[in-house]
């Protein structure tokens, strides 16, 4: 007996759903029959993919409660709101210690913030508000009343040098991951969280030198040496919404990688 939750007729919301990751969720969604709301801060990027696959965009920084509340509200008018996905982020890089030995050239401690404020806290209040949302649906056959799925990193694991914010932040959300599953199974929600590695999307930037940053990093990947494409996440993460087995879980979807020091 497979057990998929069904997404026909229901709403979505994908937080950084204009481009890369989250954009790959959002196509896949759509495809499911799901009504998504693309949560994001790239306005035209988010209404031109709302209006390709039939969708809405609502203006969201995760650091805006008011504006998630929007973005629930909004997709609540599409259909109960089934599924979240979380996976507006931001990455940084800087050493902790600077060369010169003065207190000043520290790490800037306002972008650590900053990181934290967007991958942990925003994560966290995405769930806290549209998990609020989601309790009010109808249950489904089985008691389901919503699925979330949040993006951590393999950084969470093995973070690089100078990624101590950006690992910080993921390894919060792979940490808040099993508490908040037992929280919500009170109310049929379930909640996973699924661990990128090296994916090919705008977060490396574009052009030559992005290029050749890219053919160096996908050495350390097992097999297929190679960058992931954000399909193949969008897939693993479409699985942790629909599977109804699929609870309380961390999945690294990395080519086998496991990050050396720098």
């Amino acid at each position: 007996m497979l057990h998929l939750m069904e997404l026909n007729g229901a709403s979505a919301i994908v937080t950084g759903g204009a481009s890369g990751i989250g954009e790959a969720c959002v196509r896949l969604l759509a495809k499911r029959g799901a009504k998504v709301v693309i949560a994001d801060i790239q306005e035209e990027k988010g209404q031109a993919l709302a209006k390709e696959v039939g969708g809405a965009y609502c203006k969201v920084d995760v650091t805006n409660t008011q504006d998630i509340i929007n973005a629930a509200e909004m997709a609540k008018s599409m259909g109960p709101i089934r599924a979240l996905v979380n996976s507006a982020g931001i990455g940084w890089a800087q050493r902790t210690v600077g060369k010169d030995g003065s207190y000043e050239s520290a790490a800037n401690l306002d972008a650590f913030k900053k990181v934290v404020a967007i991958n942990l806290v925003g994560t966290f209040d995405c769930i806290r508000i549209i998990g609020t949302a989601m309790s009010t649906n109808e249950p489904l056959e089985n008691g389901e009343r919503g699925s979330i799925c949040n993006m951590a990193s393999v950084a969470a694991f093995d973070g690089q040098i100078g990624q101590a914010s950006y690992s910080a932040s993921k390894g919060g959300v792979v940490g808040m991951t099993l508490p908040i599953a037992r929280d919500l199974s009170a109310i049929g929600i379930r909640v996973n969280t699924v661990a990128p590695g090296l994916i090919d999307t705008p977060i490396y930037g574009q052009g030559e030198n992005s290029e050749q940053f890219k053919q160096n990093l996908q050495k350390g990947v097992l097999f297929p040496q190679r960058l992931g494409y954000p399909e193949e996440l969008a897939s693993m993460v479409v699985e942790c919404i629909t599977n109804s087995y699929m609870n309380a879980e961390t999945i690294r979807v990395d080519g086998g990688i496991r990050m050396t020091p720098k």
